[in-house]
């Protein structure tokens, strides 16, 4: 399948994930699914793993979490390998407009992240159990929405953290191309994180969980909030003074 034209850089590996990184293993390296087994878990749990893990470091609003365990052995207590969060898209319209479904009839892949001592044929693997649980789990669900970055990301130095992808693992899974999500412009931490818009829209309007937001935003490097300053007027001084960047975003790749 061709992605309207484009040719975007192919790597040979499969992306992994560890403390906020990407890693990649070699595509086709042997698994063995006999130590590997995929339950639900709480929400805590998958918060805890992704935000440590993937390059956001944010988790989307879920409606279902998935991990995946790994024994190295018999003796050993398994531990948490991968997390895979079908959640509720950002925009209430995606779910009618990609799938032409209400919206509480379809959900979205909110996040896939699998660490990088997971053998490259994991994910295909980890994904079929995922998707065989959310029709136990979740049987109202008609269709399912997933998206491919294919912007890759720069710290301010100009190293990579993030490469720019086409949605292999998708297209693998009989993902089916939809096309683009809208263009629009993403504001950059220092190191290359991306800054959600409604944590910002949560701190100006001061809305439920605006504290968190603050938290989120200092940690991507803006300053703490005076003493009673506005919301609106600390999110343009965290912008101007926390070395964010803008930068032009073509809009993601669908599947479903």
């Amino acid at each position: 399948m061709t992605v309207l034209g484009e040719q975007l850089a192919l790597f040979g590996g499969c992306q992994r994930w560890r403390q906020g990184r990407e890693h990649y293993r070699p595509a086709g390296e042997p698994f063995e699914p006999t130590r590997y087994g995929v339950e639900p878990i709480d929400f805590r749990l998958s918060r805890q793993f992704v935000t440590q893990h993937h390059y956001s470091g944010t988790m989307p609003a879920a409606r279902l979490q998935l991990g995946l365990r790994h024994k190295a052995s018999a003796f050993q207590t398994d531990t948490l390998a991968g997390v895979l969060v079908f959640s509720v898209p950002v925009q209430e319209q995606a779910v009618p407009a990609w799938l032409g479904l209400p919206p509480r009839l379809g959900i979205e892949i909110g996040r896939l992240v699998l660490l990088d001592a997971v053998p490259g044929n994991g994910e295909s693997w980890f994904l079929g159990r995922c998707f065989r649980l959310l029709r136990q789990l979740l049987p109202e669900v008609q269709g399912v929405l997933s998206y491919c970055d294919p912007l890759e990301r720069r710290d301010a130095q100009g190293h990579v953290v993030k490469r720019g992808h086409i949605g292999t693992v998708y297209k693998a899974f009989n993902g089916r191309y939809a096309g683009r999500s809208a263009a629009r412009t993403l504001l950059l931490s220092a190191d290359g994180r991306s800054v959600n818009e409604r944590t910002l829209s949560k701190i100006r309007l001061g809305e439920q969980g605006a504290g968190y937001a603050i938290r989120q935003l200092q940690a991507l490097g803006a300053p703490a909030p005076r003493p009673g300053e506005a919301g609106p007027a600390y999110v343009a001084r965290a912008v101007s003074e926390g070395g964010f960047r803008k930068v032009r975003h073509p809009g993601n790749l669908a599947f479903t």
